[in-house]
């Protein structure tokens, strides 16, 4: 697995991490105790094919994710400086201060409300429960989830420089920042780097090319991406006549409508399909691949549920697109007409 450094920081991360929203259950259909034991296989799987990295965060299953996490890499038996952890702060249910994000009834019928709570000792307590969810006396990344307008970003900020001061943090992200929130966190910091943003980027949602990209490819901020595959949709394998419970919340996605998997579909066989085959590879594989080949993106977020899905995810960390391959994919998808509206 290829790897790279991530952005100024000492941290070395694989192109492909572990994405673990998925294994928490919330938003993409439940969990149970099968499920559990799944994410966990597919977890010690990644670590020991060379995805070394897994980035998790609280509210994904409200805690839930976290436990697993800290499982699978006690039963990995991997050492601890051997693993980079990748947490988040700044999304609360248990504490109704900040702004109001979201408002819903999780995957056990239990109503939550999700504020964007981004305070100082918010922070810390968080990394606190992070800590003791993963049995871990450290994380190596600790990223704000999202934006918190009702806190100054030179605050939060603040607490994160001394999170990585006590060492319960050995560097400092962020997620969702526009370049104007970056600059700002950059400069708070002073001389503790700014080590990564977290924004979603794939084929068919690029709005981060006009202006997080640019950003981090001048002031050296890695960039670890999210939704690379846009929830499965890019692997080619969600037909237009596939349909989703309602506890998954792809049944509502605008993304998702039935005209638009069949765009994406029709692209995907047209463009990425023949450069598949060649490399004798997984549509899937390719999509990966031109994401992590997109200059300023240090890594891709690839989510698995199995140790299979391991091993396909893994391979795309190998895998290199002739330049040719890369434009043909993007020239295939630049301007394809979606219907987003809501």
């Amino acid at each position: 697995m290829r790897t790279r450094r991530l952005g100024k920081s000492e941290l070395e991360v694989p192109v492909v991490i572990f994405g673990a929203w998925a294994i928490g259950g919330w938003g993409w259909g439940g969990r149970d105790d099968a499920s559990d034991r799944a994410a966990v296989a597919a977890m010690t799987r990644a670590l020991s094919v060379g995805v070394h990295a897994i980035d998790t965060a609280p509210v994904y299953g409200f805690g839930h994710s976290e436990h697993l996490v800290g499982q699978a890499l006690r039963e990995s038996g991997r050492p601890r400086d051997e693993v980079v952890l990748m947490t988040k702060a700044g999304l609360r249910w248990d504490d109704e201060r900040g702004k109001l994000s979201y408002e819903g009834t999780d995957d056990q019928g239990v109503p939550r409300k999700i504020y964007r709570n981004s305070r100082p000792d918010s922070v810390i307590a968080e990394c606190d429960a992070s800590l003791k969810r993963l049995g871990v006396d450290h994380v190596d990344l600790l990223q704000i989830h999202w934006p918190d307008p009702t806190t100054p970003i030179a605050d939060t900020m603040g607490a994160l420089a001394e999170l990585v001061r006590a060492g319960k943090v050995r560097a400092v992200g962020v997620s969702n920042y526009s370049p104007d929130e970056l600059e700002e966190a950059r400069l708070a910091l002073g001389d503790v780097p700014l080590a990564s943003d977290q924004p979603k980027y794939n084929l068919v949602c690029r709005d981060i090319e006009s202006d997080v990209l640019p950003y981090a490819r001048e002031h050296e901020v890695g960039l670890v991406v999210y939704s690379p595959m846009e929830m499965g949709l890019l692997s080619g394998k969600v037909p237009a006549s596939r349909e989703f419970p309602e506890t998954d919340s792809r049944s509502n996605r605008p993304m998702f409508r039935a005209e638009n998997r069949a765009k994406v579909n029709a692209a995907l066989e047209r463009a990425v399909a023949p450069v598949a085959a060649a490399h004798g590879a997984t549509v899937a594989q390719v999509v990966l691949a031109w994401t992590v080949q997109q200059p300023g993106v240090t890594a891709a977020l690839a989510g698995a549920r199995t140790p299979e899905q391991v091993d396909e995810n893994a391979g795309a960390g190998d895998l290199v697109l002739s330049d040719a391959e890369w434009s043909a994919i993007d020239a295939a998808f630049t301007g394809l007409d979606l219907n987003l509206t809501a």
